[in-house]
């Protein structure tokens, strides 16, 4: 598969086709193509021949596809950030990425209605295609580098899995595009002649605009994290009356829980349900299973599936042994999709990326296990998270934490039930502590956080104290200080 031809081959076709909605804007495939193609021949000519990545700067903005491809157009790989972010973390992103280019929508929107030749260039299936930036333990961002190759391996299982209507599909698209979850959406969306239809951040905090837009946008395939699904059934008119195109939900980045899929199967009976599971780091996603009612009768915890072809998901002890079917493990990936590593950071690439058997592999730091063939996820080894659908390290958190003034030490733990969390409470132990209540200081220290990163990963509760319990091997005592909340 040639992702880039078969695109603009839809531009030539069908230009007159509409690839995205955001918003009152619209994106034809036509001039997905020609605006690609002219931005593409711009980059080419301002940066060096050397692979560098350029920093896609925005929301959900029709522009940010058409920067997306010129970049990948004129030999680079793009790394989308959300313009949401605070500015902090964006600099650093873009410091990390080593990016000599920015582009934003407004950039883009300004450019010239010209037609232009694309550079010539024939990527290689290991030339980097996005750098999609993950939370990180110290502090900092780490860019996960994920290749032609590895996408193209993604998008051929999942074209081939779900038999997409070539020309004919409307998708959701929920997660920002510096979410991978994104990738699934946007990139089935376009391979397939289809639509891409976006609710924004300020449509999903508006609850009475999102479920008037959504009863508008004739969906067909609904992509989300099952955080959002949860909040959508919250209304009861959100059923296949308000969406009786709907017949297919796709959700990934975090446990889906047998409840809510049960009640969309309860409110739309003729759409399928279908769980999906995998880190950034093996492209969006590399098990899957349909969930129906008898599965959600058998078991307590739902399956993430079976695992995609090419692709090993194999469950491993401490040693690097395969473990027997049914004890709880490692959960390892090795196949085509694992990216190569972390971008400029050969340390974290060398501890956690592999070779098995002669292919690309990953350590997960998932817990799972087997059972009847089934994948099931059963949480994290370390202080990793998965929050409403985010990957999230903890000690990322608390580093930012512990570099605020006055913030002596700071433990977070995250708040939840059967390896699901839907909060984060941070513990602190203060040097210099500021004037006013608990609440006001609350209040302050977020403020002074929320600069520093994005909202999802904001603790929703800060709890003040003189001191930390300890483990007996001299570690923070987090079962601990939540009892002692």
């Amino acid at each position: 598969m040639n992702i880039l031809e078969r695109i603009d081959s839809l531009g030539r076709r069908v230009p007159e086709k509409v690839a995205h909605v955001s918003g009152p804007s619209t994106l034809t495939y036509g001039t997905l193509l020609y605006r690609s193609n002219a931005l593409a021949a711009q980059i080419a000519g301002m940066l060096p021949d050397d692979g560098s990545p350029v920093v896609v700067l925005g929301h959900k903005e029709c522009e940010m596809l058409v920067a997306f491809l010129s970049v990948i157009k004129s030999g680079h790989p793009y790394a989308p950030v959300d313009a949401f972010l605070p500015p902090q973390r964006v600099a650093r992103i873009r410091d990390t990425s080593g990016s000599q280019l920015t582009l934003t929508p407004e950039y883009v929107s300004r450019l010239p209605d010209i037609q232009a030749a694309p550079p010539r260039r024939q990527a290689k299936p290991s030339d980097p295609y996005y750098i999609m930036f993950t939370s990180g333990s110290t502090g900092d961002p780490k860019g996960v580098v994920i290749t032609f190759g590895c996408l193209e391996d993604f998008l051929v299982w999942m074209l081939a899995e779900q038999r997409m209507a070539e020309g004919q599909e409307v998708f959701l698209n929920q997660a920002p595009f510096s979410f991978d979850l994104s990738i699934m959406d946007l990139y089935l969306s376009l391979l397939t002649g289809g639509t891409l239809f976006s609710v924004t951040s300020q449509d999903i905090a508006n609850p009475r605009q999102l479920y008037q837009k959504l009863a508008a946008a004739q969906l067909t395939i609904w992509v989300s994290t099952p955080s959002f699904a949860r909040l959508c059934l919250a209304e009861r008119r959100f059923n296949a009356e308000m969406l009786p195109r709907l017949r297919l939900f796709l959700f990934c980045g975090e446990t889906l829980p047998p409840e809510v899929a049960a009640v969309l199967l309860d409110r739309f009976p003729a759409a399928e349900v279908w769980n999906t599971y995998g880190p950034t780091e093996a492209t969006v996603a590399m098990t899957s299973v349909r969930i129906d009612r008898q599965m959600i009768e058998h078991y307590p915890s739902l399956p993430i599936g079976f695992p995609k072809p090419r692709t090993l998901a194999l469950v491993m002890d401490e040693a690097g042994w395969p473990v027997a079917p049914g004890e709880r493990g490692e959960i390892v990936i090795a196949g085509p999709n694992v990216s190569p590593g972390y971008l400029g950071r050969p340390d974290l690439t060398a501890r956690s990326f592999f070779k098995l058997d002669g292919q690309q592999a990953y350590r997960t730091g998932d817990w799972g296990r087997y059972r009847d063939g089934l994948l099931f996820f059963e949480g994290r080894k370390d202080s990793q998270i998965k929050l409403h659908g985010y990957r999230i390290e903890i000690g990322d958190i608390e580093a930012n934490l512990r570099a605020l003034p006055g913030v002596r030490d700071a433990t977070v733990v995250p708040e939840g039930k059967d390896g699901s969390y839907d909060s984060l409470t941070a513990y602190l132990i203060m040097a210099d502590r500021p004037s006013g209540s608990d609440f006001e200081v609350s209040c302050t220290i977020r403020e002074q956080l929320a600069e520093r990163l994005p909202a999802y990963m904001l603790p929703r509760k800060f709890c003040f104290r003189q001191s930390f319990p300890m483990t007996t091997n001299g570690k923070v005592d987090r079962r601990s200080l939540v009892d002692s909340t």
